[in-house]
């Protein structure tokens, strides 16, 4: 649920490298934009203990400064830089590299360094990654410390496939449609793997502890999801089959009616807030209308 970090393969970065400081973390962003930079590359080193999350290639400018304080020329430990992270010494179109591998040897530089070197394809820049992680970062402190405000704001920003039927039910009822998304990974459609996403966004949300209110059709708002009594209220969107625009137009009704009583039946409901009658028995199939 955080920028940067959320993907399955940041996440294995982050459980493989463990990170114990920002310095960490912008290296990981580094190693997760690069392309043949983790993946059999500093995963490897990392996993068999010849390098560490602080010694291994994460970011372009990790190879110019540590050739620099080996002693290696600046300009040359510049070039080098730029071969390496363009991906020319891995595609063997860098002519000087056999005369830049030996001088970087003499100098102390290790064989598995240089060798990390060779397979790099495309490297990040550390000013982008730490302006990445920075964005993260303050997004984090908000999930650790103001996790319903963080909640509500994902849910209503940057979920894609909450549902109020598969995420309202419960962590028990929950963890039982994530098991079979699971099973069936292979073969999922993309709507239901951005449903999985947010899914196990909520499983998360349930294990601290936090919990959603049952809709209140006075009280919910049409695409935000808010706080009410230390719960979260999901939008009315968040019900299959009642999209942004219909939403908008039900709450708009309802909150500009004279009569702000709970509903007697659906036909009161359809008349105070212009819904149709399949709206309606949706409504009241996920317990949302509960006068009948």
């Amino acid at each position: 649920g955080l920028p940067e970090f959320g993907t399955d393969n940041a996440i294995n970065m982050v459980m493989e490298a463990k990170p114990q400081n920002f310095t960490d973390l912008v290296r990981i962003s580094g190693l997760s934009h690069g392309t043949a930079v983790w993946q059999g590359n500093a995963e490897e080193l990392i996993k068999s203990g010849t390098a560490t999350l602080d010694t291994c290639i994460c970011c372009r400018d990790d190879i110019m400064l540590y050739l620099i304080g080996k002693g290696v020329d600046s300009q040359k430990s510049f070039k080098i830089m730029e071969n390496v992270r363009k991906g020319k010494v891995a595609k063997g179109k860098c002519p000087e590299w056999e005369d830049w591998k030996q001088d970087m040897l003499d100098h102390g530089v290790p064989e598995w360094y240089v060798k990390s070197c060779h397979t790099i394809e495309y490297m990040f820049p550390k000013a982008h990654a730490a302006a990445y992680v920075m964005m993260a970062y303050r997004i984090a402190w908000f999930k650790v410390y103001m996790p319903l405000a963080y909640y509500c704001g994902f849910f209503s920003i940057r979920a894609k496939g909450f549902s109020y039927e598969k995420c309202c039910q419960g962590p028990v009822v929950l963890s039982g449609i994530i098991e079979d998304y699971k099973r069936r990974k292979d073969f999922l459609s993309d709507p239901e793997k951005d449903e999985l996403h947010d899914m196990r966004i909520v499983q998360e949300m349930y294990a601290r502890g936090l919990e959603f209110c049952p809709i209140d059709l006075n009280k919910v708002s049409a695409r935000d999801f808010q706080i009410i009594d230390g719960r979260i209220m999901p939008a009315l969107s968040s019900i299959s089959g009642i999209g942004p625009k219909a939403a908008d137009a039900i709450i708009s009704r309802i909150s500009s009616s004279p009569d702000r009583g709970p509903f007697l039946s659906k036909d009161d409901f359809c008349t105070r807030s212009g819904a149709s009658p399949s709206v309606a028995d949706k409504l009241q199939e996920v317990g949302v209308l509960t006068m009948l």
